[in-house]
């Protein structure tokens, strides 16, 4: 197994962790697919419970997995987690031949906030901020191939987590501007990578009109997604399985557990 930590410098409070088969011997195989797993936690904290078990998942599904801790709390701020996705996607296509990964296939995995940072280097792949952290890297280098949003953070209306805009703005009541830059589907156009979509209806904590505003603006856009809304479970499900359920038996949904498959499947059979 290929399993290291590195420091998104400058960034030190921020890493990439990668969970990948070696290449080595009799094992020998073509370039692998990669996702990039961001786990959730209101950009206050990040759950480990939407880490590794999901990043495990698609490991044995046979891609090469990743694990993106970016910066939360007061260091959230100034894009920070914008600047880190960037660093992180960059560092995997500049390291492909090391993690055996396939440069051209390099999908984000994000949960709730963590959905919102997954989501934010798609829309914003080339934003001013991303083009000065990435320095003379090639352009594109940070733009993820598509995207896998859980339950995710999308905008900044009334229908917000508040926590998170907060975080993620540096302010306790954001202005309007900065709304709108957390507000991801405000700004998705054609050069926006394709998304796979999930949220429960019964989600009261960021509400499934998330997911929807975000798969309006891709239709109205030309840019294709594959979206499941479950009709029953509550918020932070990760893989809904008794792993990730940590004893409440709310957190089990088999109908819900079909996202891994589903996703799974819309990766490896993606086309550029």
């Amino acid at each position: 197994m290929n399993c290291r930590t590195i420091t998104l410098s400058p960034f030190e409070d921020a890493s990439l962790t990668s969970i990948c088969l070696s290449n080595d011997g009799d094992l020998k195989q073509s370039p692998r697919r990669a996702v990039v797993v961001f786990p959730g936690g209101g950009y206050s904290m990040l759950s480990e419970r939407e880490a590794e078990p999901v990043a495990a998942k698609f490991l044995a599904a046979g891609f090469a997995t990743f694990i993106l801790r970016y910066s939360v709390s007061k260091m959230a701020s100034e894009l920070r987690p914008l600047k880190e996705a960037a660093l992180g996607i960059a560092y995997i296509r500049q390291h492909a031949a090391e993690f055996n990964v396939d440069p051209d296939y390099i999908f984000t995995c994000g949960f709730s906030a963590g959905g919102h940072a997954a989501g934010a280097i798609g829309v914003y792949w080339n934003h001013p901020a991303v083009r000065e952290v990435l320095g003379d890297a090639p352009e594109g280098i940070a733009r993820p191939t598509g995207m896998i949003l859980c339950y995710p953070v999308i905008t900044g209306s009334y229908l917000t987590h508040a926590h998170s805009m907060q975080r993620w703005c540096g302010a306790d009541d954001p202005t309007e501007e900065q709304r709108d830059a957390f507000s991801l589907e405000k700004h998705v156009d054609a050069t926006t990578p394709p998304a796979f979509l999930w949220h429960t209806f019964s989600d009261n904590c960021v509400p499934v009109q998330n997911s929807l505003l975000l798969a309006d603006a891709m239709l109205k856009a030309g840019v294709p997604f594959e979206m499941h809304v479950y009709p029953a479970g509550h918020h932070g499900l990760s893989l809904a399985d008794e792993q990730v359920a940590c004893g409440n038996p709310g957190g089990i949904i088999p109908h819900v557990q079909s996202w891994v498959p589903l996703a799974t499947r819309w990766v490896a059979d993606f086309k550029k």
